[in-house]
């Protein structure tokens, strides 16, 4: 099956792709499945897919500032980013739109150089924001309809890496 692409016709896709800078990821449902395990213990457990943890590695080595925000806050994921090294790391993050937008501002870039991939209602407005907005396949309805791609891999299943190697692929800095 192939990816629905929305709004943006191929070539327009690729010149917008060639502008990031700033990958922004959420973490649940997006880097993991969505799914909240616990242990017999009640210690919480996330699946991380390690394609998407090589791709974000393949985007540092592009030149690419990568970043999670997520309004959870674990150590899981601080353990994930520090593993990634990730330079920004932002849990606990209620208005995602704010912290996306200081961060572009922080590192020079304007919101059109900023991609973002998230998955439910509250990525809307940073998804409606940045210059490059893309969901999993499994995306919530209202998610699918306003980003600008729906990836055919699912959260957790290597959606982000599918966003990652069209970034690459744009910037002629595919691996």
């Amino acid at each position: 099956m192939a990816a629905r692409k929305r709004q943006r016709p191929r070539k327009s896709l690729a010149a917008t792709l060639k502008r990031i800078r700033l990958f922004a990821t959420d973490v649940d449902g997006v880097l993991t499945d969505a799914g909240m395990y616990y242990s017999e213990s009640g210690e919480e457990l996330k699946k991380f897919n390690t394609r998407d943890g090589m791709g974000i590695k393949l985007l540092q080595r592009a030149g690419l500032i990568t970043a999670i925000v997520t309004q959870e806050r674990t150590k899981l994921v601080a353990w994930r980013g520090e593993k990634l090294m990730m330079p920004e790391v932002h849990q606990g993050v209620m208005d995602k739109l704010s912290l996306v937008r200081e961060m572009a501002a922080r590192h020079g870039l304007s919101m059109d150089e900023v991609a973002y991939i998230g998955d439910d209602i509250n990525d809307l407005a940073t998804l409606k924001a940045v210059g490059f907005s893309a969901t999993p396949a499994d995306g919530m309805p209202a998610v699918v309809e306003a980003v600008d791609y729906v990836c055919v891999k699912k959260g957790g299943e290597g959606a982000v890496r599918e966003i990652i190697e069209m970034i690459l692929k744009a910037q002629q800095k595919a691996p």
